[in-house]
């Protein structure tokens, strides 16, 4: 398959409490992805999926959470909490300047996972409509999950039995259990 969207754009907004969100930008239309990373990758570690999501018509947002990559840490290491650098008001007035009405949807692995979830229950209905899940962190209250979801995980992933919360979200959901033990993006590198 051809690659419409090779290079990513770079792309920063600011936080509430005046630090810089850095993220990679792919692709273009109406509709937006954000893609959140898990604890031991960053916004490049979403490169591939990224680029198919931009060929297949949408507006892609890889984000560095606060302390990783670039993008600047608060006051304590990593803080203010993850949640807010996925959905932020900034971030959700970066991808309406660049032609998206709404976010679609959040991809979400790990501690972007939880954090994507979170986001879900927090922000105003409406704002995120889909959602996948790698094998995510803890969510507040996954009976708020609205919209569609997917939960991703493998059988062999110890922490699949801490943090799964399928069970919990209403409907409409769908539970995807890969063979082997990745966690998180490398679910993607693995058979």
């Amino acid at each position: 398959m051809a690659t419409l969207f090779g290079a990513p754009q770079d792309a920063s907004f600011p936080t509430a409490d005046g630090r810089v969100v850095f993220s990679d930008l792919y692709g273009s239309g109406d509709r937006g992805v954000v893609l959140a990373h898990g604890m031991r990758f960053d916004k490049g570690s979403w490169k591939e999926q990224a680029i198919q999501l931009a060929d297949a018509g949408y507006l892609v947002l890889a984000i560095d959470f606060r302390g990783y990559g670039k993008s600047h840490a608060g006051p304590k290491s990593r803080s203010p909490p993850i949640t807010e650098t996925v959905f932020s008001p900034p971030s959700h007035r970066y991808l309406a300047a660049a032609r998206t009405s709404r976010y679609s949807s959040s991809y979400g692995a790990s501690m972007g996972g939880g954090a994507s979830a979170n986001a879900v229950v927090n922000a105003p209905p409406g704002t995120i409509d889909r959602l996948v899940l790698l094998v995510h962190a803890p969510i507040q209250n996954a009976g708020r999950l609205i919209g569609p979801k997917l939960f991703a995980t493998a059988k062999g992933d110890p922490i699949t039995p801490r943090v799964l919360q399928y069970a919990e979200a209403p409907e409409p959901k769908q539970l995807l259990t890969l063979d082997g033990n990745a966690h998180a993006q490398f679910l993607f590198t693995s058979d």
